[in-house]
């Protein structure tokens, strides 16, 4: 009685199992069950989503950063060379005396504040700055010649130090002085300008005093 049971059971169950797989055929290939309503009868699978991000189908624009710089030059600038004074023309000394005198001479422009110092008709110094005698006190033109050299000279009259001093006349001498302030006759000339003058002239040179 029991076998008899327990055989009826079993055919119940595989009743039941063939029609919960909706396939009075039985299963499918490879033992997957086929999904009702699917008129192909092929296997239906459930995929997992895709763990891959999706990937953006534009071209990312290079970063300039990226770009292969230009290079640079490794040459050194060409230093520029100096532009050389022009050399002092004689053509610009007002002084015909003073420029046909062999040997060493002066010129003095009392009008353009100039003066210049000549050997044999060419300039070896200037022209540079003068201040000449103010009104009252008219530095005397004309062609003259150095008298004397004093160092420190020192004027009695004016109380008033003059050093370089080369008189070409009486008590008027080219010597070291103010070249914003006008003198009492004689030539002013900056410290550096009177050293030349005064180790340049000597005794008996042409001093030429132009207006």
């Amino acid at each position: 009685m029991k076998k008899f049971l327990v055989g009826v059971t079993a055919l119940a169950t595989a009743l039941v199992l063939t029609a919960c797989s909706g396939n009075a055929g039985g299963s499918a290939p490879g033992g997957g069950a086929v999904a009702q309503g699917d008129p192909s009868g092929a296997p239906t699978t459930t995929s997992a989503p895709s763990s891959t991000p999706a990937t953006s189908s534009q071209t990312p624009t290079p970063s300039s950063s990226s770009s292969t710089p230009k290079p640079t030059s490794s040459k050194p600038k060409p230093t520029p060379k100096p532009t050389p004074k022009p050399a002092a023309n004689a053509a610009d000394v007002p002084c015909k005396a003073a420029l046909a005198s062999p040997g060493v001479s002066a010129c003095v422009d009392l009008s353009a504040l100039k003066t210049w110092l000549l050997q044999d008709g060419k300039v070896i110094y200037g022209p540079v700055k003068q201040l000449p005698g103010k009104k009252g006190y008219a530095t005397p033109t004309g062609v003259f010649h150095v008298s004397a050299k004093v160092k420190n000279y020192h004027s009695k009259q004016f109380d008033a130090p003059m050093p370089n001093s080369v008189f070409f006349l009486p008590g008027i001498a080219f010597h070291t002085g103010s070249l914003s302030v006008y003198s009492h006759g004689c030539i002013h000339l900056s410290a550096a300008a009177s050293q030349k003058y005064f180790t340049t002239l000597q005794k008996g040179d042409v001093v030429q005093v132009v207006p």
